[in-house]
């Protein structure tokens, strides 16, 4: 099993030698390998099992640093930039040629992030180079949020986790760009929609692909727990699969009839939702449990992230 730890320097040092580090940000925690090494970056593929085509996002410890790795910043994505991070802001922004294909999966643009979490913060600021950092699970599975998750599903092939405690978001980062001059959201996330609207007007959302995604998070099936889920109304659907171990994914309301329940958030808090997500998944995907009913949150604030995670888990 991994080490698990706040030894900022034992990471740095790790880090420096081409090696893995479990790290935390305020979404969820991530795999970090050097950016600028192709070599440390092949490793984070091979542990997590992730198709090569899929992109990174690269973390930086301020905005001053991205213009190390990129080519520049549109005004208007500078303009989030600024107000949102250290945050769960993405930018997706011309790379320059020192970012290796293989973290872009050859794509003329790079992820670029600064997360907002006081401990990955300083490992950072201490480094000669960015991180890339995918969350910390193997790939399409549920994302970690503690330091154990990760040395749970990675803790037997890297060194060390920095533990940050519980992450503060809980859902991965809303991912931004640029498509012909219109701001584009590629991935919804952690900072919602109708922020980012407040301060740039419309923008276009970008559905999920299922092959050579643009940006990191795109791939249909994503996030999933091994366990069936079935969307859809939870009362409706227990009486359907009544002959079945049934777990239960609510948004607010206790369901009686299954044998494990999860309830996101009792005064129906998106944010609590969000949060708790990746945690009720994974406690009802290790639950002696056959298959997980769940159900949509309204369309509405970080519920449209939320159902855009809950969709995809339910792809097989």
């Amino acid at each position: 099993m991994a080490e698990i730890g706040k030894d900022i320097a034992k990471a740095k040092a790790i880090l420096e030698a081409g090696g893995l580090v479990g790290i935390p940000t305020e979404t969820v925690y991530g795999l970090a390998a050097n950016a600028l090494d192709a070599e440390a970056v092949a490793k984070i593929f091979e542990v997590k099992n992730r198709p090569e085509f899929d992109p990174l996002i690269i973390h930086v410890s301020s905005m001053q640093q991205v213009v190390k790795y990129t080519e520049g910043i549109h005004p208007i994505l500078e303009s989030l930039g600024t107000i949102f991070w250290p945050g769960p802001l993405t930018l997706l922004l011309p790379r320059k040629s020192i970012i290796p294909d293989l973290v872009t999966s050859g794509l003329d643009h790079v992820a670029v992030r600064v997360p907002q979490h006081p401990l990955t913060l300083g490992l950072l600021a201490n480094l000669d180079f960015p991180l890339a950092a995918p969350s910390a699970n193997p790939f399409g599975y549920i994302s970690p949020t503690t330091a154990a998750h990760v040395d749970d599903q990675l803790g037997d092939m890297i060194p060390y986790v920095l533990d940050g405690g519980n992450s503060e978001v809980g859902l991965e980062s809303t991912i931004i760009g640029l498509e012909e001059e219109q701001i584009t959201i590629y991935r919804l996330g952690g900072v919602d929609v109708g922020d980012i609207e407040k301060i740039v007007g419309p923008v276009t959302i970008m559905s999920h692909s299922s092959s050579n995604p643009k940006s990191p998070g795109m791939l249909k099936s994503h996030y999933a727990p091994r366990k069936k889920v079935i969307l859809g109304d939870i009362a409706k659907n227990l009486g359907v699969y009544k002959n079945e171990k049934i777990g239960i994914l609510s948004f607010t309301s206790q369901y009686t009839g299954g044998q494990e329940s999860f309830v996101l958030s009792e005064r129906g808090s998106y944010a609590e939702a969000a949060k708790n997500l990746f945690t009720a998944l994974r406690f009802l995907d290790q639950a002696d449990v056959s298959l997980i009913l769940a159900e949509l949150l309204p369309e509405e604030n970080l519920g449209r992230a939320i159902n855009d995670r809950l969709r995809r888990a339910s792809v097989k």
